[in-house]
């Protein structure tokens, strides 16, 4: 699982990298020969796209999303674990609705182009699949750790308040 998620952090810096060289090269073009690549703008955005959604999945594994840790961390274990399941249960009704969505909007995003690169749009959209999915099957085997009673102490405060004190990654927590 650790190599997974290693191969998709690297296609995230790719991402990001391609992104940084199309909108710099696209800068550089405008400013100096008053022109730019059309191409290049339109694919930026759609990797923006890719990286939020994928980096959302990478986020819930790592614990990294902000959350009030201040109020769980005045509660009892049993206070925590409840917390916990309410909270995987409320990710998972929103990740069953952001796949219903998807799916309701499948047909409409695959038959519509993109204006430049004439892909069809389900390219750009059909990453929330892949992201609810991720996302999903993790607060599911949290929430099924949390119910069962095998879930550790620390994974019952994954996030953080503030950004400046992020927390332990999961990655790290298991090495411990």
């Amino acid at each position: 699982m650790n190599r997974l998620f290693q191969a998709i952090e690297a296609l995230l810096a790719f991402l990001l990298a391609a992104m940084v060289v199309m909108v710099f090269g696209n800068v550089v073009l405008r400013y100096a020969f008053n022109s730019g690549i059309v191409i290049s703008e339109e694919l930026s955005r759609i990797f923006f796209v890719w990286i939020t959604f994928i980096g959302a999945v990478v986020a819930m594994r790592d614990g990294s999303h902000l959350g009030m840790d201040t109020f769980v961390r005045a509660l009892s274990r049993r206070g925590r674990i409840a917390c916990c399941v309410l909270g995987q249960s409320l990710i998972l009704i929103c990740c069953a609705m952001l796949l219903r969505g998807t799916w309701l909007q499948h047909e409409v995003n695959a038959s519509t182009l993109a204006p430049v690169t004439e892909i069809p749009m389900i390219w750009v959209y059909g990453v929330v699949y892949l992201s609810a999915t991720g996302i999903g099957l993790h607060a599911l085997a949290k929430l099924w750790r949390a119910v069962t009673g095998q879930i550790r102490d620390d994974e019952l405060l994954e996030i953080s308040e503030s950004e400046e004190i992020p927390p332990v990654p999961a990655t790290e927590r298991a090495e411990r």
